[in-house]
């Protein structure tokens, strides 16, 4: 069976996405290990809190043999459920499990009997007297729970051909389409141009259409102002990253499936300027988006403090998949790129090694003493939490991870996210194998023949191809695509260099100026109390930039030794300015991947790190 993935455009994008069924992970490599744990740790832990935290009970209890009671959670629970269902339809497609097989009709039965006659479905506002359908809808998120209704759907019949929650699915979006109005929370956009995707039926992509043109018109107020809900400028107008991070990428995913699918290359103008300000001034080195807790927001151009990083895991999930979006569109590296950063620092640090904690915000530093005890801010991965829309986004993205991981065009096939695993077209079947991101050697065996091209990381400057039954077209250049003309039986070993190295950010990030981080390959480098001897503090480190960096190899991880001076700490929090000229103690400091802290326990961090 042809399963699509989670974008499959109808009109043929610069390059299309491979079917679900053509990828596949290596469950050996560091990407396919996160989706066995997804499928065995993951979605069945979001299962069991979607019951333990009331969220089927707050359907339930609108069936009429049930007494009706109190809705419990947040006004959005609805769509934590939806989220994980949509987990278990791309999980079904991937592996062809059975585990959830009970769970669909059951639902589909709670959804069915609480479903209205004319499509509306609401758990919070059908159970709650003195609400008003589509009332509040820069506060209620009524659109937004019915987008992620859409997605479930629409993963349910591709991975496991269910066809009554895709029926309730468009019995709502048949009266979405009436409603003349825009959500606060940008979401259902994109979901309602996947329905069309899935159904044919163009009254999804008008409606579609008919949201993004709305938007920008000031019809949203309250809260933290229409800047919060991009509601401020029209979207060809609104190109700087701004608001609520979270919903201004949804949005821009959105409109960017709308382009797909029309051609209207304003839409596309406006989407490559929103990227350059999004990604260009208001990115965290981790690929995290959204530097205010106040309003989980964007702040300025260059506002990137990381100790007050927001980096909510949902907005790191949701630039990996407009990222996506422009990648299809354009066929760029650069899109790709920060795929990757995404995926494998932020959003692979919001995880636990046990696939059952999370984090929701994700900063770049966490001082000693740091107050850990609230959720909006822990110490440390949390099983859950009240607002709990970052976990069951995780389970989802990582059911469908292999279908981010390459395209397709005219000419064969192309590798966006460097993964062991197997990936095919109609002509050409690439096996890779690679250590990769702990080795920088990436060998694809082709059978079939046509073109394969290899995306080369932008810090890979000293790049080699060397390759046999095969004809090198474009040599490997940073930040470009490596491309073979391969005949059956083609081998293609692309090394990179994977030399650790320092970073350094813009002057205008004030809150680390004078400092530097360090990055192997594709990841992010922190030094964490734990690896730090007694008496020491991760606040006395400076670290000697001269000093050699030296690895040690584990199975499964890469640490770095650094040369750094403790400095002794101060002994007042102001005084007079004098030229430093306190000696420290020299020190061996161990660096560990940013996306491995906190699996020790709570603890101090530092990712950026002032230089002696």
């Amino acid at each position: 069976m042809t399963t699509l993935g989670p974008a499959a455009p109808r009109r043929t994008p610069y390059v299309a996405p491979l079917p679900l069924s053509a990828a596949r992970l290596d469950p050996g490599s560091l990407l396919g290990s996160w989706q066995e744990l997804n499928a065995a740790a993951t979605i069945p832990h979001c299962l069991d809190n979607i019951r333990r935290t009331g969220v089927l009970e707050n359907f339930s209890r609108l069936t009429e043999d049930v007494p009706p009671g109190k809705f419990v959670g947040f006004w959005f629970a609805d769509s934590d459920l939806y989220k994980t269902l949509e987990a278990i339809g791309w999980e079904m497609g991937r592996s062809g499990t059975d585990q959830w097989a009970e769970v669909l009709p059951e639902v589909a039965d709670l959804l069915e009997s609480v479903q209205e006659s004319d499509g509306y479905l609401n758990s919070y506002v059908q159970g709650t007297p003195d609400q008003e359908r589509f009332g509040r809808l820069e506060h209620s998120h009524e659109l937004y729970c019915a987008g992620h209704l859409l997605q479930a759907a629409v993963a349910l019949h591709r991975g496991a051909g269910d066809e009554r929650i895709l029926a309730i699915a468009r019995r709502m979006a048949d009266l979405i389409i009436k409603v003349p109005l825009i959500d606060g929370h940008p979401e259902v956009e994109t979901a309602l141009v996947e329905l069309y995707r899935e159904t044919g039926d163009e009254s999804y992509l008008r409606a579609a259409e008919l949201q993004i043109e709305r938007r920008g018109q000031r019809t949203l107020t309250g809260g933290f102002g229409p800047q919060y809900y991009q509601d401020h400028l029209p979207v060809r107008e609104a190109t700087e990253a701004i608001g609520h991070s979270v919903r201004q990428l949804y949005l821009a995913a959105g409109v960017t499936d709308l382009y797909l699918e029309n051609g209207d290359d304003s839409l596309l103008s406006a989407m490559e300027q929103l990227w350059d300000s999004a990604f260009g001034s208001k990115m965290y080195l981790t690929g995290g988006h959204g530097s205010r807790h106040r309003d989980e927001a964007y702040g300025d151009p260059y506002e990137l403090p990381p100790d007050r990083a927001y980096a909510e895991t949902c907005a790191s999930i949701a630039a990996l998949q407009w990222c996506w979006r422009m990648l299809l569109a354009t066929g760029q590296a650069r899109y790709a790129e920060e795929m990757e950063r995404a995926l494998l620092n932020a959003i692979a640090a919001s995880m636990a090694t046990s696939g059952t904690a999370f984090f929701y915000s994700n900063p770049l530093q966490l001082r000693t003493g740091h107050d850990g005890s609230s959720e909006d801010a822990p110490s440390e991965r949390l099983p859950w939490y009240d607002c709990a829309c970052c976990p069951p986004n995780l389970a989802r993205l990582l059911a469908s991870l292999h279908g981010y991981a390459a395209t397709t065009d005219a000419s064969g096939l192309q590798l966006h996210l460097l993964t062991a695993g197997t990936f095919s077209t109609d002509t050409l079947t690439a096996v890779v194998e690679t250590g990769y991101p702990w080795d920088g050697d990436v060998v694809v065996t082709v059978s079939g023949q046509g073109e394969l091209a290899i995306r080369v990381p932008t810090w890979a400057t000293e790049a080699s191809v060397a390759v046999t039954n095969a004809e090198v077209l474009a040599a490997p250049v940073a930040g470009a695509y490596l491309r073979v003309a391969c005949q059956d039986g083609a081998t293609v070993r692309l090394t990179l260099p994977m030399t650790p190295r320092l970073i350094r950010a813009d002057d205008r990030v004030d809150a680390v100026r004078g400092c530097v981080a360090i990055a192997r390959g594709p990841l992010v480098y922190c030094v964490e109390q734990a690896d730090l001897p007694d008496g020491v503090l991760v606040e006395q480190l400076r670290l000697d930039a001269t000093a050699p960096i030296t690895e040690e190899h584990t199975p499964n991880s890469v640490r770095l030794r650094l040369s750094a001076i403790a400095k002794p700490l101060e002994t007042e929090l102001y005084k007079p300015y004098q030229p430093d000229s306190q000696a420290g103690t020299p020190i061996t400091v161990t660096a560990i991947p940013y996306h491995a802290w906190a699996n020790r326990g709570p603890g101090a961090m530092r990712v950026w790190l002032p230089l002696v």
